[in-house]
C-alpha cells in the first residue's frame, strides 16, 4: 500500500488572540520562516482565511490591520512546502466563504460541471418526453442515458427523427456518405458522431456547419440541407 503524501505537518487550533499579543515569542518560534494557511475566528464563526509563506508576519499585522478588532480567536496550519496552499486556500474560501475575505478563491484547471449537469438534465428530461409520446421506445431511452452519461452528449439529431436513413456530403468533387440511426447518432464509417457538425468535421478536419453541408432526402428526389429538419 502506498504511503500518503502529507500535506499538514502541525497545527495550533482555537487558540486565544491574547496568547498571540502576549506570547508572541513563543508562538514565533512555532510558525517563523514557515508556509501554512491560518483562520481567523469571531465568537467562534469563520471571519477570516489567509495563507502565507511567513505566518508570523502575517499573524502579527492582524493585529493591527482592518481585521484588528472583528477576530477573538485564531488557528493555524502548518504545510510541508507550498505546493498546493493556494488551492487549499480557496478549496476554504469557496465552502466557507469567510465574512471577512473579499474575493472568493480560484482554482487554477479545475473544470466547473455546473452547466454540463444543466445540459444533462435537460437531455433527460428530452428522452423522457419522447419515450412519453412513443418517438422513442423504453429500450432506446435507456440507451441514451447511458450514453450521455459516458461522454456527456445527447446526438443533436435526435428531437428531430425517429427513423433512420441515409445523408451525403459533397466536399472537393467528393462524395460521402454516411447513415443517421434512429437516435439521431451518425454512423461514418463506423465511427460514432453525435452531431452532423462533428461527423461533417472528420471529413474536413476543421470546424464545419454540418447542419448546411449533409443532405438528406426529404422526398423521393428532393435532397435537402438536415437544418430543414429543425424548421
Amino acid at each position: 500500500m502506498a504511503k500518503q503524501k502529507q500535506l499538514v505537518c502541525q497545527h495550533l487550533e482555537n487558540i486565544s488572540r491574547e496568547v498571540l499579543s502576549k506570547y508572541k515569542d513563543i508562538i514565533r518560534e512555532y510558525v517563523r520562516r514557515r508556509h501554512g494557511v491560518y483562520a481567523l475566528y469571531n465568537k467562534n464563526r469563520l471571519y477570516y482565511v489567509g495563507l502565507a509563506s511567513n505566518l508570523r508576519s502575517r499573524l502579527s499585522s492582524h493585529l493591527r490591520d482592518r481585521h484588528a478588532n472583528t477576530w477573538d480567536r485564531f488557528s493555524v496550519y502548518l504545510t510541508v512546502g507550498d505546493d498546493h496552499l493556494r488551492e487549499l486556500e480557496s478549496l476554504v474560501l469557496r465552502i466557507a466563504s469567510p465574512k471577512g475575505n473579499k474575493q472568493l478563491g480560484k482554482f487554477q484547471h479545475s473544470d466547473n460541471l455546473r452547466n454540463r449537469l444543466k445540459r444533462q438534465i435537460s437531455q433527460f428530461q428530452q428522452i423522457e418526453r419522447n419515450r412519453m409520446f412513443g418517438v422513442t421506445t423504453p429500450k432506446e431511452a435507456e440507451k441514451l442515458k447511458t450514453r450521455i452519461k459516458s461522454n456527456g452528449r445527447l446526438p443533436t439529431l435526435g428531437r428531430y427523427i425517429n427513423r433512420h436513413f441515409k445523408i451525403h456530403f459533397q466536399y472537393k468533387g467528393r462524395r460521402y456518405i454516411a447513415r443517421v440511426r434512429s437516435d439521431g447518432t451518425i454512423n461514418f464509417r463506423g465511427k460514432i458522431y453525435t452531431s452532423p457538425s462533428m461527423a461533417a468535421a472528420a471529413i474536413t478536419k476543421r470546424a464545419t456547419d454540418g447542419w448546411y453541408l449533409w443532405k438528406f432526402q426529404r422526398a423521393p428526389g428532393d435532397w435537402v440541407c438536415l437544418d430543414e429538419l429543425r424548421k
